[in-house]
This record gives C-alpha cells, sequence and structure tokens, in this order.
C-alpha cells in the first residue's frame, strides 16, 4: 500500500509538473495572441484608410479630367500634322454647335502606343478644352445625339473619367 502511495504521489507531482508547464505555453500563447489580434485591427484600420485615400485620388483624378473629352472613331493619322486645327474645324462642323468664342484646346493627343500593324480600331483621342463649358456643351450634345457621322465615319464623344469610375459605371449600367 505505501508503495502504491509513493507511486501515486510521484505521478500526481509528475501531472503538477506537466500542468504548470502547459500552463506556461498557454500564457505565451495568450500573449502572441493578443499581439496578432492588436496588428489585426491595426490592418483593419490602414485597409479602411486606403479605400478612404484610393477614393479621393479617384476623385481628384477625375476633377483633373472634367475638362477631357475621349473621340472615338477617328482614323490614325487623320488629324495631319496640326491636331488643333483640325479638332477646332471639324469638332462644329460634326455637332452643328457654333462655339463663340471658337474652340481652344489645352492638349490633345491619342491614348496608348502606336499600332505597328495599323489594322484593328484607331486610338481614342484625349482633347483638354480650354473652358469647361465648351467640354460640357459637346457632351451634352454627344449624350442628346449619340453618335456623329462624317463621311462613312462614326464619331463618339464620352466624358474622361479614370479607371474606377469608368468601371463603376459600366458595371451600373450592366445591371
Amino acid at each position: 500500500m505505501d508503495n502504491a502511495m509513493v507511486a501515486l504521489t510521484a505521478e500526481t507531482r509528475s501531472m503538477r509538473l506537466d500542468i504548470a508547464g502547459f500552463q506556461s505555453q498557454m500564457s505565451g500563447l495568450n500573449q502572441r495572441v493578443t499581439k496578432v489580434e492588436t496588428q489585426v485591427a491595426s490592418w483593419t484600420d490602414r485597409d479602411l484608410e486606403l479605400s478612404h485615400l484610393r477614393s479621393k485620388l479617384t476623385d481628384l483624378e477625375d476633377r483633373n479630367c472634367r475638362n477631357n473629352v475621349r473621340l472615338l472613331g477617328f482614323p490614325e493619322g487623320v488629324e495631319g500634322a496640326d491636331i488643333f486645327s483640325y479638332f477646332r474645324d471639324i469638332l462644329p462642323k460634326l455637332t452643328d454647335i457654333t462655339f463663340d468664342p471658337p474652340l481652344e484646346f489645352q492638349r490633345t493627343h491619342r491614348l496608348g502606343p502606336k499600332r505597328q500593324d495599323g489594322n484593328g480600331r484607331p486610338r481614342p483621342i484625349i482633347v483638354c478644352m480650354l473652358r469647361h463649358l465648351q467640354a460640357r456643351q459637346l457632351l451634352q450634345t454627344a449624350r442628346t445625339q449619340g453618335s456623329f457621322r462624317s463621311g462613312n465615319l462614326e464619331i463618339r464623344m464620352t466624358a474622361d473619367f479614370s479607371k474606377e469610375t469608368a468601371d463603376r459605371r459600366k458595371a451600373s449600367l450592366s445591371i
């Protein structure tokens, strides 16, 4: 009986030491989990801040492009050497709008690199109008008339939005 009691006492001590070791490990794990939870909470805050900053950046891009009009359907090189004169002459004829003062542009350019093969759709042209009201007038006319015809060309005009806004508008139209 004494031997059984000694063995039981020894086993109990061994179990207490094991339990104390497990408690120590659990305490360490609790501290690590608390640190991870704190980091995850800060990531959530950063995600919210990043989302807010992306929204502000998109808004700034859209505001920066509010005088831009995107022209689609003009063949490559049709504008010739003087792109400003070409669009100052052709846009009033296409839209049947008399602009007073005449159209003025800050800049005009085609989007993307020139296509090597010359096949496919022509690259879009961005014209940045000097006057915001003239850009709005062109876009309003484009909304009411749809596309414009110049000979056998079908020309379309759209507002120049940031990629995020364009994707969001496209998604809302497809619903």
